[in-house]
């Protein structure tokens, strides 16, 4: 089994898979795990609490990873994770998706190790996916809009403060506003604070979403149709089929990333 591994600001996520059988067409693969976890980050955990967190999460499932892919956006956990995926390669193949790991994606950006790695094997499962040209939404700590030419190559993006980071500074900044749950308001015109927040931060971030997809279409133009713009990321569900622009909910798409990343890296012999 392949275990993906995607350490972001806020939460990890986790993704079992099957290993390929020799011979198999990667574009038959499926982006859906066999089975997943998602953690909250501790930017103070050490190799050994990742270690003990990680393998008690998989329980007997832990014994059949062959393999690893992994990646943060994080530098404490980066450095921690690496100790920790050093450790378990005695046992398994390891691979660390960062600057100067070949991805198969050709950065078309004035300074290519600046992009993140989760950007990165994002658009390269999009193009697996979808063959078009691709928007990809990812809506986490940070709202990230890139774009993938349809022949794979990762052109740029926008980058914003996501849902949380809004949510946080509206209730630090403004002194009788408080943290609320992100849930859909009975309607855009909130009859509460409560409802009048909720409205505000979920279809202010739908909006922002479109407007960004819409310039980034108008940009492009016509020779770049069809476009397929895809949402992930942890916040993606409160998102997705609010903003009118996004066409493809894709929830494991870096992790689906990750593993065409590692069959890259490690193909199966014929």
């Amino acid at each position: 089994m392949l275990l993906c591994i995607d350490v972001g600001n806020t939460h990890v996520s986790l993704g079992l898979y099957p290993e390929p059988e020799p011979g198999t067409d990667p574009s038959s693969l499926s982006p859906e795990p066999e089975h997943r976890w998602r953690m909250r980050t501790d930017t103070g955990a050490t190799a050994d609490e990742l270690d003990l967190t990680i393998t008690g999460m998989l329980g007997p499932r832990f014994a059949a990873v062959t393999a690893v892919a992994a990646l943060s956006t994080v530098p404490g956990p980066s450095r921690e994770l690496r100790t920790l995926l050093s450790r378990w390669s005695d046992r398994m193949r390891t691979l660390v998706v960062g600057p100067g790991v070949r991805t198969g994606v050709p950065l078309l950006v004035d300074h290519p190790r600046e992009v993140g790695a989760d950007r990165v094997v994002n658009s390269l499962a999009a193009h697996h996916l979808f063959g078009t040209t691709c928007i990809c939404v990812d809506l986490g700590t940070c709202t990230n809009i890139d774009v993938v030419s349809a022949r794979g190559e990762f052109l740029g993006g926008a980058l914003a403060p996501g849902i949380d980071i809004a949510m946080q500074a509206l209730a630090e900044r403004a002194s009788s506003l408080r943290p609320v749950d992100l849930v859909e308001p009975r309607s855009v015109i909130g009859r509460t604070t409560v409802e009048a927040v909720q409205a505000g931060v979920l279809y202010g971030a739908a909006g922002q979403v479109d407007g960004l997809v819409r310039r980034i279409l108008a940009e492009l133009g016509g020779s770049a149709q069809p476009v397929t713009v895809a949402v992930t990321g942890g916040l993606a569900e409160l998102v997705y089929g609010r903003a009118d622009t996004i066409t493809e909910h894709v929830p494991d798409l870096t992790l689906h990333g990750l593993r065409l990343t590692h069959l890259r890296h490690h193909r199966p012999a014929r």
